[in-house]
């Protein structure tokens, strides 16, 4: 025990000191707003025009061609199509929020509703590689990725960067939350949320045939045979990343279990996050970011659910559902606990839809991908509370005020979490590689 762990901190040490692969909690650039970050992905798209961004004007000229210019586009070529759904205005701000979501409204005063988002590429696996690690192509670091890097994390018996999808994983599956040519230890850790019992969620952590001490004496081998190993292969952050993650899991069995077991939560918390998947997912995730979890990423489901080509209705509705309980327990709960002030709340898809019906036209119609307009919502962490920024035009065709680029909120969220965008680098392939590439700007009408 004695010397394998003496060799095993003497690499951590090094690593620590070299900046290679530490999980040790850094001070940013700058007083940080936000300590962590929830992100909760509507993948596959949802429509802003059926949620967050109300035209009217598209019930006037339901069924009417919006431009002859746009007969020929694959995507807006349809007819105009308006919402099935009813707006109105909510708490002092007067944020319109569809009937879609009438708990999560009452929380109106907490949003921060952007209607102005724009992407580069209209398509799922582009669009969720560009929202999650700023590039529509190239393997790049995920924003949970840079967060853990620059920042560490305040819990060193969990992962700092969580990803969460239930049955399976997203379009462009694990690129989403890969630590690219940073060091492997800040990829994030992917979790099949679908289970209840935590020992299925986080499994294969507990050993049933060694004690704890016994487990310490065989870790303490192992390392010291890994350190040896690397001693002949200096700078293999792989390997260095392997070393750290066989410390991790030693560390987790006890915390992990903790973190993921629901039932310890009070009956009337449990009663406010429902017992469906997203309520258990959001409950997760604000007890991991409780105790020190630097990043969370919460999928609504495997694939795209809401990609909403056809039957829009429904599919709308059945989805709303199943997370405006949750969204709104989550808000309350991090209010309650004076977190949500600290912690950044992220709620969108990688895209939106359009405001034409898709073609061919069927009995029950739905909408195809729009890369020009669609909204996210943000709350708590240092955003403006009450408040709408970017407005698209009166059919919802395109953004005609404060565009902001997916690029743009990346430098944003960097600039909560106290980091200069533009200063946040990491040293590849001869340059310094950021999140925002030579792209992005901080969107001050966001701030609070």
């Amino acid at each position: 025990m004695g010397l394998g762990m003496l060799a095993a901190s003497s690499l951590l040490a090094e690593e620590t000191s070299s900046g290679s692969g530490s999980l040790a909690p850094r001070q940013p650039h700058h007083a940080a707003r936000a300590k962590r970050v929830i992100h909760v992905f509507a993948n596959g798209g949802p429509s802003q025009i059926d949620t967050f961004d109300p035209k009217p004007m598209l019930q006037k000229m339901q069924g009417k061609t919006l431009s002859k210019k746009l007969e020929k586009d694959r995507r807006l070529g349809g007819v105009a199509h308006g919402s099935p759904f009813k707006f109105k205005q909510h708490g002092q701000s007067g944020i319109e929020i569809s009937e879609l979501f009438p708990k999560l409204a009452q929380h109106a005063d907490d949003l921060c509703v952007i209607r102005s988002m724009v992407t580069d590429v209209p398509n799922h696996e582009p669009a969720l590689l560009m929202m999650n690690c700023g590039d529509i192509v190239r393997p790049r670091p995920a924003v949970g990725s840079w967060a853990l890097y620059g920042l560490g994390t305040e819990n060193q018996s969990l992962p700092g960067f969580v990803a969460m999808c239930p049955k399976g994983l997203p379009t462009a599956a694990t690129a989403n939350w890969r630590s690219a040519f940073l060091p492997g230890i800040y990829q994030g850790t992917y979790v099949d949320s679908q289970y209840n019992d935590p020992d299925l969620l986080v499994a294969n952590i507990q050993n049933e045939y060694l004690l704890a001490k016994q487990q310490r004496q065989q870790i303490g081998l192992v390392q010291k045979l890994n350190a040896l190993h690397l001693a002949d292969r200096p700078g293999d952050h792989a390997l260095e990343s392997r070393i750290q993650s066989l410390e991790l899991a030693f560390r987790m069995q006890d915390e992990a279990s903790d973190a993921f077991d629901i039932t310890r939560e009070p009956a009337h918390i449990l009663e406010a996050y429902g017992d469906g998947q997203q309520g258990r997912q959001l409950l997760i995730a604000r007890r991991l970011v409780e105790r020190g979890v630097r990043y969370v990423q919460v999928y609504h489901g495997a694939g795209q659910p809401w990609d909403s080509h056809a039957n829009l209705d429904v599919g709308h509705r059945r989805l709303a559902a199943e997370c405006d309980g949750p969204l709104a327990a989550l808000l309350s709960d991090l209010k309650q606990r004076g977190m949500l002030e600290d912690t950044l709340v992220i709620w969108g898809g990688e895209m939106g839809r359009t405001p034409t019906v898709q073609l061919p036209l069927g009995p029950k119609p739905g909408r195809d991908h729009h890369d020009d307009g669609f909204t996210i919502w943000m709350a708590g962490g240092g955003v403006k509370s009450g408040h709408v920024h970017g407005v698209t035009d009166e059919v919802g065709l395109t953004t005609v005020e404060d565009r902001m680029h997916v690029h743009d909120l990346h430098a944003t969220i960097l600039h909560l979490l106290g980091f200069d965008h533009t200063k946040l680098t990491y040293r590849y392939s001869g340059r310094d590689m950021r999140l925002t590439d030579i792209h992005g700007h901080i969107v001050d009408g966001i701030l609070a």
